[in-house]
């Protein structure tokens, strides 16, 4: 019999040979009912926590609205938020956003953007219709969808965290995986549970250049032991999403498999081995009854490039006068603990197409920083080899006491590379700004990073931070370079306050 993994809701899956046996063992698979009002109630859940926050939304914004002006407050501009949050509500359900499984950040915010607009839309046009245009505040219109802007991204984040605490957020999935790769998907949806795929079995296939049964002298096609495993799991628990990870499967055997897994499972996610290309933008073709997945690469588009470009130096001048304050305060901390000597400090690193340029940082190092780390790095094996490893060092003795304190832990060190933003060698966003001497360890993805210009934050600084190997934060940056959008710059920016505000990894 093929091996199975069963997980259960407070603990690693544990392994078993039968769903039966895992069962009497004390599983904590639910039945079909259950699983059927879990995800109800997920739905139900997030709705009811949307309508709330519209509520909550409209009612601040006809506070300040009676604040700002007394008494032109009308009987109609509070009674419309039935029709308007009624509306907005159905729209998010339109996109999919009830519950939303398998929709990463950025799509989700595309998603929840869209819904948002499309009821600013429909306000207007009922306003319009009504003839009621005078009697609706546009000042109070203007707040609650700035508010709904803002608030429905956190509010829904909030939301899903709350169910996943309490075991209700998410639904089961099984994964039918040969080995390795398929531990890495139960894994990799275990750290991702923003995604809402629950892994409650893994199937191990073996697979040679043939697809061998995982049963030798087995009957019939490959493979069917297993599936017809995981159809019982499917009718018992309603079980109705399966991963197919099989990367070194020939393709006319996965075909019959995603087919013959089609009539236990109403959805089937096939991995393929891809490794390297884009994801997030890609594109199913029908090529006359051939699949063809068509790759874009949004960075090359001039236009997006253009918009991009326009975007990121409107928000540097406008945030840059907010800071402003704060830029002056940390540049006199910086002024007092050099005693007079330089506030900033400047290193050459790599832009667009390799073009070196000046970034410019908050001083947070001793004067002769290098000659320090050329002695430390020949005396000390153990630090050599952890900057070998991260390019960073935990206990450096080269930052000073304000940098080590407070500029690096925050990263507000980076503040003055909003003047390398508005010259035109930086983005808000993007790859790290890499240093000449790391060219070389780039490797094979460094003409896909250095297309773009280097940025201020990025997924690496949002992400695993100083946690990171070397190389991965160059594949992390090189799946940025991939899956570029508007909605994923949003996202990282968010995340760049949160990081900054409690100081996640850095040193």
């Amino acid at each position: 019999m093929p091996t199975s993994t069963f997980a259960t809701e407070s603990s690693h899956p544990v392994a078993t040979t039968s769903p039966a046996l895992a069962r009497r063992r004390g599983g904590t698979l639910p039945g079909r009912r259950t699983e059927a009002w879990r995800q109800r109630l997920v739905s139900l859940t997030l709705i009811f926590s949307d309508v709330v926050l519209a509520l909550l939304v409209w009612e601040v914004a006809c506070l300040v609205e009676i604040l700002w002006a007394p008494g032109y407050l009308s009987g109609i501009a509070v009674a419309s938020i039935v029709p308007i949050a009624l509306v907005w509500v159905g729209l998010r359900a339109t996109q999919g956003l009830y519950p939303g499984y398998g929709l990463d950040q950025a799509e989700e915010l595309r998603r929840q953007t869209y819904a948002l607009l499309a009821t600013l839309a429909f306000a207007a046009v009922f306003a319009l219709a009504f003839h009621i245009g005078d009697t609706i505040s546009r000042f109070l219109l203007t707040l609650v969808f700035l508010g709904l802007l803002v608030l429905s991204p956190l509010a829904r984040r909030f939301v899903k965290g709350w169910m996943m605490k309490h075991g209700v957020w998410g639904k089961p999935v099984v994964i039918l995986g040969s080995g390795e790769p398929g531990l890495r998907v139960e894994k990799l949806l275990g750290k991702e549970w923003a995604l809402g795929y629950r892994p409650v079995a893994v199937f191990g296939v073996k697979s040679d250049s043939r697809l061998a049964a995982v049963q030798e002298g087995d009957e019939g096609m490959p493979g069917e032991g297993v599936l017809a495993e995981a159809g019982e799991l499917s009718r018992e628990h309603r079980v109705e999403t399966v991963f197919l990870v099989m990367p070194h499967v020939p393709r006319e055997y996965l075909a019959v498999l995603a087919n013959l897994a089609s009539v236990h499972f109403r959805s089937v996610v096939i991995i393929p081995d891809l490794a390297g290309v884009t994801n997030s933008a890609v594109v199913a073709r029908d090529i006359a009854g051939t699949l063809g997945v068509e790759v874009q690469h949004n960075l090359l588009n001039p236009t997006v490039r253009r918009a991009k470009r326009t975007l990121e130096v409107a928000a540097t001048l406008c945030g840059g006068l907010v800071i402003l304050p704060l830029f002056l305060l940390l540049a006199g901390l910086v002024w007092l603990e050099s005693r007079g000597g330089s506030v900033f400090y400047k290193d050459k690193r790599m832009g667009r197409d390799g073009e070196l340029f000046s970034c410019i940082k908050f001083r947070t190092m001793v004067p002769d920083a290098e000659a320090v780390l050329a002695r430390l790095l020949k005396e000390d094996p153990e630090a050599r080899e952890e900057y070998a490893r991260y390019h960073k060092l935990r206990d450096d003795p080269r930052v000073t006491r304000i940098g080590r304190g407070v500029l690096r832990k925050t990263s507000l060190d980076e503040l003055p590379q909003l003047w390398n933003v508005l010259r035109g060698e930086m983005s808000l966003v993007g790859p790290r700004p890499y240093l000449p001497r790391e060219s070389a360890e780039i490797g094979t993805t460094r003409g896909e990073i250095l297309r773009v210009y280097p940025g201020i934050t990025g997924p690496w600084q949002v992400g695993g931070r100083n946690g990171t190997y070397f190389g991965e934060r160059v594949q992390i940056d090189a799946h940025y370079v991939r899956n570029w959008s508007i909605w994923l710059d949003l996202v990282i920016l968010a995340q760049t306050v949160r990081c900054v505000l409690f100081r996640g990894g850095a040193y």
